[in-house]
């Protein structure tokens, strides 16, 4: 990782057109954000970046017991004379539920920044932007808007700024770029499915195992864009192996989640999307799974029992994610002005 050059990132701001072009670039999925989820009367809200209740916690709570998590640990802080630490948010998911409980607020979103404790690679930073949705509607409804949020942001980025992209894209490139804005650019892949075609391209027999374990990483993703010469959904991914909050298939054997990844072509998943346990039950056993603590996540399975609460489904874009993919940028740092990584704070 070149620490060195972040140190000197104030220079490169004022000498490298390359910054200039990622600050338009920047603005414009900003301003095609909003303008999406307004035309669909979804409500922007602000929220706590602080908190006792994270998005995937079975890695905090559950760590020592449960060894099928494969999300990471969020970063902790005092907080005053609390006597239990608190958690930088590393998804706005929950509280966007909770804002669901307002009475006429059917759907809800948010664009903030993310935090996670783990090592700063090539795809990951310690800190990131999340561009996150939660709504009264189906996965697939779900699904849909995430696409077509992609597909709104790839077209006014080939509609209005041009130029800028042409600083990283050569023209045929920009082309390619925008085969990707409608929908039936997307290749549609059950977890199992893609698990096979992995198996038949490589002949590895890792992937008949039904499990994300040493089988779905960012090899196996990059790869399977390749095999379907294009963006990915991948659905129904093993229901243990996912964050506590997604809904079960009913009679999926062996259980799956209701949920979809968005995989950009030639680098790695940039929306993680799912439908949410609905009922108190479900919920309450599914935290004792996962053991997190009642006390901290009594407001979430209080929405459960408010009168008229009804099932939503949400996603989470990864800002500078999809950038990188956008851009074909190598590293993920180079598409931050200000990249926050575990081996740096400056600028």
């Amino acid at each position: 990782m070149p620490v060195s050059r972040f140190l000197g990132r104030v220079q490169d701001l004022a000498a490298d057109a390359t910054f200039a072009s990622i600050a338009r670039i920047n603005h414009r999925i900003f301003s095609a954000t909003h303008d999406h989820f307004a035309e669909r009367g979804a409500l922007f809200t602000l929220l706590p970046l602080v908190t006792r209740m994270i998005s995937s916690p079975g890695a905090v709570h559950g760590k020592e017991a449960i060894s099928y998590t494969t999300d990471t640990s969020p970063v902790a802080l005092s907080w005053f004379d609390l006597p239990d630490p608190a958690f930088l948010s590393e998804s706005s998911q929950i509280y966007l539920e909770l804002a669901l409980a307002q009475p006429g607020v059917e759907e809800t979103y948010s664009v903030y920044n993310s935090f996670r404790l783990e090592e700063s690679d090539f795809s990951h930073l310690s800190e990131f932007h999340h561009i996150e949705f939660e709504g009264r509607v189906s996965q697939q409804d779900n699904l849909d808007c995430a696409i077509a949020l992609v597909g709104r942001v790839v077209r006014e980025l080939l509609d209005n700024e041009e130029e800028a992209l042409a600083h990283f894209l050569a023209p045929e490139k920009m082309a390619e770029l925008a085969s990707l804005t409608t929908p039936s650019a997307y290749t549609h892949l059950t977890f199992r499915e893609a698990l096979d075609l992995l198996h038949e391209d490589t002949g590895e027999d890792r992937f008949r195992r039904f499990t994300m374990e040493g089988t779905f990483g960012s090899w196996e993703e990059i790869r399977l864009t390749w095999i379907c010469g294009g963006p990915v959904v991948v659905s129904r991914f093993p229901l243990l192996e996912v964050p506590f909050y997604h809904a079960e298939i009913p009679g999926s054997d062996p259980k799956v989640a209701h949920n979809a990844d968005l995989i950009w072509p030639g680098y790695r998943e940039v929306i993680g999307s799912g439908e949410r346990i609905g009922g108190i039950d479900e919920l309450a056993a599914k935290a004792e799974t996962f053991q997190l603590p009642p006390e901290d996540y009594a407001p979430y399975l209080q929405t459960r029992e408010l009168d008229g609460w009804r099932r939503s489904s949400g996603f989470g874009l990864g800002w500078e994610r999809l950038l990188q993919g956008l851009l074909e940028m190598p590293a993920i740092w180079d598409v931050c002005h200000f990249p926050r990584t575990h081996l740096a704070l400056k600028p």
